[in-house]
């Protein structure tokens, strides 16, 4: 009676249609860091996006970092153009729940950014965070650069080592160049931010005791 079908990928031919028109409402500001939502972002500014189960927890673990200029929610990795939540909740859109992550290199390093996410969700649950079931929450690093890339994979192996000396599974991050995963749709306006308009919201994201060793 507990059972679950195990979520699938949807295949391109099937996903959702979409549409043509972007998410209105978006707002122009972040709400916590006062920056711009969308690109630009300022000189030397690299954007990075990560995806852990529900945005509203990952972005909040991000926007607190320092030299992170700003983040948002949004939708990632999949077909339907301009998706809805709710369609993306579906698991018809192909997309995870992502964070945009726009940083400044000088402050911070992908590195950190990458280790910030593998310490803070089960990276070993394919398409789940908690109780959260459904492509939609799979865990995914869309990288911008190719150094980006390369931190990531070798990010990804290293935590694995300390998982697995702990007992724990295989890792099943998705780990691709953004150019590869497709464009990056944002969420709507009552996502943004979610956690700091509603501070006791849900979130099920946080430390799990397991650290990235240095790289």
């Amino acid at each position: 009676m507990f059972f679950r079908q195990t979520p699938t990928m949807v295949s391109p031919q099937e996903a959702l249609p979409g549409r043509a028109t972007p998410m209105a409402g978006v707002p122009a500001r972040h709400r916590v860091l006062d920056a711009p939502l969308k690109p630009p972002f300022g000189d030397g500014v690299e954007v990075l996006y990560v995806a852990g189960g529900c945005f509203w927890g990952i972005e909040r673990i991000f926007w607190r970092l320092e030299g992170v200029v700003s983040t948002a929610a949004g939708y990632m990795g999949g077909y339907t153009p301009n998706p809805t939540y709710e369609e993306t909740c579906t698991g018809r859109t192909g997309h995870t729940e992502a964070v945009l992550v726009a940083y400044d290199p000088e402050r911070i390093g992908a590195d950190r950014l990458v280790a910030t996410l593998f310490e803070n969700h089960d990276p070993t649950t394919p398409n789940r965070q908690g109780n959260d079931v459904g492509t939609q929450y799979r865990s995914a690093i869309y990288t911008t650069t190719p150094e980006q890339f390369e931190v990531a994979l070798a990010a990804r192996d290293a935590f694995q080592d300390v998982l697995t000396a702990a007992g724990h599974g295989a890792i099943s991050t998705e780990i691709r160049p953004a150019d590869e995963a497709g464009p990056f749709y944002y969420a709507e306006a009552y996502h943004q931010q979610y956690l700091d308009a509603n501070p006791g919201g849900y979130c099920n994201h946080g430390p799990t005791g397991f650290c990235m060793p240095n790289l």
